[in-house]
């Protein structure tokens, strides 16, 4: 094993993690953003302070605590903080409408809020009452500033102690709520405990495998954001090695690009669609990328043509990583050496890594040969703890360790998993999942839509694009604009339709089920592979 490469063995849940590097490397920077550093030592301490404010204000093991900001150090002190005090935090994704953060809020059942003020309006636009107690964020944490009239007003953090509180923390208490949306079109709470954040680390680590590693001096790009599973999973194997992360607010392809080029980034985390717009920057070159040694991809495949760019502009080690929220993130990875240009592995999502399995399964359950298509399962030991509130979704999904993963593809003889198409209908935009049932639900609001079908179509720049067909009320046709705005308060903007087409019925079989592969294969007929 190469001597420079990090593990912690000692670490298995995050409550240690922070305390570690603190008591060895205090003043090793941990986060850098918009210029600000953020050392181990501060981390550790600020996150005592938040863990302890949480428990003075009532919260205690298992209590939600939600988060609604861009990205910055403070996510991070928030993520240690609820680690420590037991509380399970619930990222919110900040582009989504109203109604949307409504729904995640309400369905958490979150008691207290961290808010960006930015997003004020976003809070109080939404149906149905916020948590008791919102804590603002933009001055960092100089008081909790309560909505609730009830709250203790000595809650100013300068006056908690940075000693770390000592609740009873295990690898598999929960500490963090992942919503994603779902074929019912309400997003679901994937809860994903410690354990999720080490199992993969402990795999590679086991058999020396450098397919993704962490050395000493490297600084981490986290292009994905923290409300997603990809971007909290990158922080916290960076945080666990003891690495410095460099927090964007929000990707910017410009901005990322003198990122890495002014702070000697040395690694990335990123979806196919920003390697593109990174490289498609006006005179962007190689001297931009010279101290980048690996980017780890992943939210969709990479496609030939860019793949070839990047190695040739970015000329580095490249990973693809494939999971899902319920696999705590990654289960699969194709690794450097299958990256070559034109090589025969790139049609694959990779292979598992050690201790985690892979099958492929016909629709009674049966396990299928190499070769033949089914849905993929994945058993691996960072899985979900549950969906909350939802055990028979639960049960559908998890089933005796396996993750039924919704994907349709295949097992080589080798062992590799190549995905062909995806049987839950989701369609990939820039790496966000969006699932039609939830546009679809939205645009049958409109007072002139009969009936939605909404496909993923091809697209060069973003993987796929939302496709809506739209059966009009008879002598009510709307009109894509009427559509548009329709949809802009009530979905994010990356789920909103790039192009709405008036259809006069929608096909289906003779018992009614709408004939989705039709529409789609519309736009996929010429591809093998009916992911972009």
């Amino acid at each position: 094993m190469t001597m420079d490469r990090l593990h912690h063995p000692q670490l298995h849940t995050l409550v240690r993690t922070a305390g570690f590097h603190a008591e060895h490397r205090p003043a090793a920077p941990a986060v850098l953003c918009e210029g600000r550093t953020l050392t181990y030592g501060r981390l550790h301490g600020e996150s005592n302070r938040i863990a302890r404010a949480l428990r003075a204000a009532g919260l205690g093991p298992g209590d939600r605590v939600a988060y609604l900001g861009k990205e910055s150090e403070h996510y991070y002190e928030v993520l240690f903080g609820c680690a420590k005090s037991g509380t399970v935090l619930v990222p919110v994704n900040w582009r989504l409408a109203p109604p949307e953060v409504g729904h995640i809020l309400q369905d958490s059942g979150a008691r207290l809020l961290f808010l960006e003020t930015e997003f004020g309006p976003t809070v109080e636009r939404m149906p149905g009452a916020p948590p008791d107690t919102i804590v603002a964020l933009d001055d960092g944490f100089p008081a909790w500033k309560a909505s609730h009239p009830d709250t203790d007003p000595d809650t100013d953090l300068d006056t908690r102690p940075d000693t770390e509180p000592a609740p009873h923390i295990t690898p598999d208490t929960p500490v963090a709520q992942l919503y994603t949306s779902g074929t019912t079109g309400l997003p679901k709470g994937v809860v994903l405990a410690h354990r999720s954040f080490f199992a993969i680390r402990d795999a590679l680590a086991s058999e020396g495998l450098d397919w993704i590693d962490w050395r000493t001096g490297d600084i981490a790009l986290i292009g994905i954001p923290g409300f997603h599973v990809g971007g909290l999973w990158w922080a916290t194997q960076n945080f666990n090695a003891g690495t410095t992360v460099v927090a964007m607010r929000a990707f910017d392809a410009r901005a990322a690009v003198d990122l890495i080029r002014d702070l000697g980034i040395t690694t990335a985390c990123v979806v196919p669609a920003m390697l593109r717009m990174m490289l498609g920057e006006p005179g962007v070159g190689a001297r931009d990328f010279t101290t980048l040694r690996k980017v780890v991809y992943g939210g969709s495949p990479i496609s030939e043509a860019l793949l070839e760019e990047s190695l040739t502009v970015v000329g580095c080690e490249f990973a693809q990583i494939y999971g899902l929220t319920e696999t705590g993130n990654t289960a699969v990875c194709l690794p450097p050496a299958a990256h070559a240009a034109g090589g025969p592995l790139l049609q694959a999502a990779g292979r598992p890594y050690p201790g985690v399995r892979a099958k492929v399964i016909d629709g009674e359950g049966r396990e299928l040969p190499p070769g033949a298509v089914g849905e993929v399962c994945l058993a691996t030991p960072a899985h979900m703890v549950e969906y909350w509130g939802l055990p028979e979704k639960t049960a559908e999904v998890l089933v005796d360790g396996w993750i039924h993963t919704g994907d349709a593809g295949y097992l080589d003889e080798d062992g590799y998993v190549v995905i062909r198409d995806r049987i839950k209908d989701a369609v990939l935009v820039a790496g966000e999942n969006v699932y039609p049932a939830e546009i679809e639900n939205a645009l049958e609001a409109h007072p002139g839509v009969a009936e939605a079908v909404v496909v993923g179509a091809p697209d060069e720049r973003w993987g796929e694009y939302v496709h809506a067909f739209v059966v009009p009320v008879p002598d009510r046709p709307p009109t894509p604009r009427d559509l548009h705005t329709f949809l802009v308060p009530r979905l994010a903007g990356f789920k909103l339709p790039a192009r709405y087409e008036l259809i006069d019925s929608v096909p289906r079989n003779p018992s009614g089920k709408i004939l989705r592969r039709e529409l789609r294969d519309r736009f996929w007929s010429a591809s093998a592979r009916k992911v972009n």
